[in-house]
């Protein structure tokens, strides 16, 4: 399977216009990996035509990455060929990582990607809220008190009117039990969400682009009632089922699955799923649900005409149905537009490609654009079959810029346009959509609200590449990558990023001093291009005051760094504050700092927080001096203790020895410490010694 999709017609230049297309696009390609159309198999593109002709489409919700049934995707999504989709309601940012230092928004980031890679491999789609994922609850209602139930209630009803489900499928059940109250909670807003989408009185607001929506039936994965057997081999490479799940509950890695992994056992498995509301089922979960082409007002030729095309699929030459599918398509392009109908169009694009043997890429050099600067792209395309195909332009809305040139392809030879792009001096900063607000009380603030449920942004600068096949325009949606080795996996791959021509970050997190103190603050800037200089001020709250207020810099090539110092006093009274920073740099302003996330199992993910600090002014005493410190997973916690005042030694399990603990007047575990490190457990006698004989 791939992830360039096409457009019946040719896509608008202004966005806001294409905002279904785009969503649409944004639904299919976040849970795919990209490939060439020419490696997509006679029986890839097969079961991409029974998927094409079914409409079935079912919700799964649960509260965190990890709580999804893998199988329950995999089946449906690549046995059943239903869209299939996973609403977690928090992207897992309050969880525990064993895999390195990042927790919070970071952890959040690398376990929505996570979430991506799972669905990549199970065929299912991704969907999100706005809730933050704020650790252990005992009460669903605590939950859904801190979460701000309106708005995480909207999400739901949100997502359920842009994916339009048949069937949601809760993985816990509403009423409390002896679980997490983040589940229970999930499952009482997906059953609120269930009437509520469908009310056109119900947040009204998501309807100036979005349509009420009701499912036939909520049910509860557990418990008495419908009966269905998930085992199976997945018809196009022939995998357990089982096993394709296993591997996609693998990629929650900072979770420690990891060994969770193919090899599962072949044969039945009977999931269980209770009604919780809508009309009643007896026999399968979709039971009374009309799944063909026939529920569309004038779709049912669509359905005849597509079994045609399978029942005489010719696995040696597939490019031999593109006719009978540019037939289906002109009889879609009739049917009144809708969520379903729009990606339709893109899912039968995606198949006539394959047909076609079309692939298409857009490589860049560099993975990294500062806004202003031009983008150098090698744009390339491959066809597979002795079809006659044009490619007639490339497009880039975000800059409205078109490069014209029609070009014959030809059969087994790459075809190359080469060109250069300005990035808009508008264009924002790569961060995350739901980090780029300030954070509200137990949710993120989201202003793009078309994005809201979506795992990610749009791409930065998207392509659109416009074909022509037998007199018919086929534009395939693309955006720019940079590749290294094959290209196959997903670290190998990094999509364009827009980033600023300099990044700040404080020498510490939090800085403490008393009332009246002064707090000597360091600021490392470091710079994203070569030659650059300006100013960098602090930005403080009333009663704290930096000197100087301004600090110059000049840098070299690109990568140098270099400090500049304030002194910061502090009010007189205790206080806390949040102090930033931001560089002028030709009259723009930049305050965010560069976080690099690096997993082998996920790409390069590089975040743009703003630059903060921290401070806190407190009048502390404290008692004893000496602290042995024991790092865990990753934490500030020993340059926290140094900074109130107590000298602070690194430990090693060998050290924990009641000789050698027992200078320390205490002695501190780090974050997750034995999760992590192997010298603890074997010398954790020592310790208890230690504490034996009066140690802290």
């Amino acid at each position: 399977m791939m992830t360039f999709f096409a457009t019946q017609k040719t896509i608008p230049v202004n966005l806001r216009q294409a905002r279904p297309v785009i969503a649409a696009f944004l639904m299919i390609s976040a849970s795919l990996l990209p490939v060439s159309a020419q490696d997509a198999s006679p029986a890839g593109i097969l079961q991409d035509l029974k998927s094409f002709n079914s409409l079935a489409t079912v919700l799964h919700v649960a509260a965190h990455p990890d709580d999804e049934n893998t199988q329950l995707i995999t089946y449906l999504a690549r046995g059943r060929g239903y869209r299939m989709g996973y609403l977690s309601i928090t992207r897992g940012d309050g969880g525990q990582n064993v895999l390195g230092p990042e927790f919070g928004h970071e952890l959040g980031v690398a376990r929505t990607h996570e979430l991506m890679a799972a669905r990549h491999l199970d065929g299912g789609r991704q969907f999100f809220t706005t809730a933050l994922d704020f650790g252990f609850s005992k009460d669903y209602k605590e939950t859904l008190k801190i979460w701000d139930k309106p708005q995480v209630l909207g999400d739901v009803v949100r997502v359920i009117r842009t994916f339009q489900p048949d069937v949601i499928v809760t993985r816990f059940s509403p009423q409390p039990g002896n679980t997490h109250g983040h589940h229970t909670a999930s499952a009482v807003l997906a059953l609120e969400a269930f009437s509520l989408a469908g009310d056109p009185k119900a947040y009204p607001e998501q309807l100036t682009y979005l349509k009420p929506w009701q499912a036939k039936r909520i049910m509860q994965n557990g418990g008495r009632g419908v009966q269905i057997d998930i085992g199976g081999d997945d018809p196009v490479t022939g995998e357990s089922f089982a096993s394709i799940a296993g591997r996609s509950r693998s990629m929650h890695k900072t979770q420690g699955f990891g060994n969770f992994g193919g090899g599962a056992a072949r044969g039945p498995r009977m999931e269980s799923f209770s009604l919780l509301a809508g009309e009643p089922a007896t026999k399968d979960i979709m039971d009374g649900i009309d799944t063909t082409w026939g529920r569309i007002p004038g779709g049912a030729e669509v359905g005849t005409l597509t079994s045609e095309v399978i029942e005489k699929f010719d696995a040696k030459n597939p490019s031999a149905s593109i006719n009978a599918l540019l037939a289906i398509r002109k009889k879609v392009a009739g049917l009144p537009n809708g969520t379903l109908v729009d990606e339709k169009k893109i899912q039968l694009d995606h198949i006539l490609a394959e047909c076609l043997g079309l692939s298409v890429r857009t490589v860049i050099s560099q993975p990294e654009v500062v806004p202003g600067e031009p983008l150098k792209m090698v744009h390339t395309a491959l066809i597979n079959s002795e079809i006659p195909v044009k490619w007639v332009s490339v497009r880039y809305p975000a800059n409205k810029g078109v490069t014209r040139k029609s070009i014959d392809l030809k059969r087994g030879e790459i075809t190359r346009r080469e060109a250069t792009e300005k990035i808009p001096n508008s264009t924002p900063l790569t961060q995350p959509y739901w980090l780029r607000e300030p954070l509200g009380e137990g949710v993120f603030r989201v202003k793009e609200s078309n994005l809201i449920g979506q795992p990610e942004n749009s791409p930065a600068f998207p392509v659109e590449n416009v074909f022509e096949v037998q007199g018919e325009p086929l534009v395939i949606m693309d955006e720019p990558l940079s590749i290294t080795g094959d290209g196959v996996n997903y670290e190998s791959r990094r999509k364009l990023e827009v980033i600023s021509p300099v990044s700040l970050k404080f020498s510490a997190a939090v800085q403490l001093t008393a009332p009246n103190g002064i707090i000597p603050v360091s600021l490392e800037v470091t710079g994203m291009r070569a030659g650059e200089s300006g100013a960098v001020s602090l930005d403080l709250p009333a009663g704290w005051k930096a000197s100087p207020e301004k600090q110059n810099f000049k840098l070299g090539k690109m990568g140098d760094k270099t400090s500049v110092a304030f002194k910061v006093t502090a009010p007189s009274k205790s206080s806390t504050a949040t102090v930033g920073a931001h560089a002028e740099i030709n009259g723009a302003r930049y305050d965010n700092q560069r976080v690099e996330i690096r997993y082998s199992h996920l790409p390069l993910l590089v975040l743009q927080p703003q630059a903060i600090l921290k401070t806190v002014a407190l009048d502390m005493k404290t008692s004893g001096h000496q602290v042995g410190y024991l790092p865990g997973a990753g934490d500030s916690v020993a340059e926290n203790i140094e900074q109130m005042g107590y000298a602070v030694t690194s430990l090693q399990g060998t050290d924990l020895t009641p000789d050698k603990l027992k200078n320390f007047d205490a002695v501190v575990i780090g974050i997750r410490a034995l999760n992590v490190r192997k010298d603890l457990a074997g010398h954790m006698d020592g310790l208890f010694r230690y504490v034996d004989g009066g140690g802290t």
